[in-house]
Parts: structure tokens; sequence; C-alpha cells
């Protein structure tokens, strides 16, 4: 199991189209993918459960991922994040 700590540096937080671009990522992998902010943990590959996380800007999420490719699925959502889902702000 892979645990990691992102940051959310992009301006809107994980918004509809943030969260629906993590769930695709995270859906794309057979790893189980759950992310946690603050006191709710959710699977990653739910979009109402990331959406429920209501994560702003600034926030700290726990990523964990398990499974047989978890260290693809591990870099490939914490790029998306770093990469600040693509937005560029």
């Amino acid at each position: 199991m892979k645990e990691i700590e992102l940051e959310l540096i992009n301006r809107l937080g994980l918004h509809a189209r943030a969260a629906s671009k993590l769930v695709q990522s995270a859906s794309s992998f057979d790893s189980q993918v759950w992310l946690s902010h603050q006191d709710k943990r959710v699977n990653a590959k739910s979009i109402m459960g990331v959406l429920l996380l209501a994560a702003p800007c600034g926030s700290r999420l726990t990523l964990e991922v398990d499974g047989p490719d978890e260290d693809a699925a591990a870099e490939a959502i914490a790029g998306l994040v770093a990469d600040r889902f693509g937005e560029g702000e």
C-alpha cells in the first residue's frame, strides 16, 4: 500500500471538473484508491465521494492506493494534482 500527502494548488480546489479528472484517472487503475480530507475518507473512483470532500485550494489530502498497479496509480494522481488538473492556475 502507498500513502501520499497531496496539496491542492489549483485556484478552485477540488471542484467538479477537477474531481471528474481525478476520478477518471483513479478509475483507469485496478488498485483501490482512497482520498482523505479532514475527517472524511472516500473512494477516489466515486465522483460523488470526491465532491463530498469539498476541498478548497490549499487543502491537504491523503491519497491511499493499494493493488497491483499502485505505484503507477499514485504517480498519475499525484502528477494530476501537481499539474493543477491541467487548469494552468
